[in-house]
């Protein structure tokens, strides 16, 4: 029976580590939008499920917000998101999210643009690879494909 114990034990720890060792989204977020869009309210269900707590603002001037938090022209959303040091652009996917808040580059966020169908507000089958690009001083770079 021991010779069992010991593979059995270091199995439960490295799968206990592997949970441990991914980051936990922030418990809050902002999200910023237009108030008619329903799909902006379907991303900050999605987040909720996750277990954040989502503040939704309807009242400001979009384009301000995402002047005021970096995103490179041309590459908006529907809705721009503050959660943690981060803004994330768009209908991001949560895979992309979730290594944003392990690996925490330095940069100012991520984001998505445009509208496409199978992100976390947009139901459909995905139709061609997300690319999510992260951004600093409004300058896009690639971040990840999906």
């Amino acid at each position: 029976m021991s010779r069992h114990a010991t593979p059995l034990l270091l199995s439960a720890a490295l799968l206990l580590g592997a949970g441990s060792a991914q980051a936990a989204l922030p418990s809050q977020a902002t999200l910023y939008k237009n108030p008619q869009c329903a799909c902006c309210d379907g991303y900050a269900r999605h987040l909720e499920t996750l277990g954040v707590e989502v503040s939704v603002v309807d009242d400001r001037p979009l384009g301000r917000v995402k002047q005021a938090t970096g995103v490179p022209y041309g590459l908006g959303s529907c809705h721009t998101i503050t959660m943690g040091d981060y803004v994330i652009e768009g209908h991001v996917p949560m895979a992309a999210v979730q290594r944003l808040f392990e690996e925490r580059p330095a940069i100012d966020g991520i984001g998505l643009s445009g509208m496409p169908v199978g992100t976390p507000g947009m139901p459909g089958p995905q139709r061609s690879p997300y690319e999510v690009y992260q951004f600093t001083d409004r300058q896009d770079a690639p971040f990840m494909t999906l």
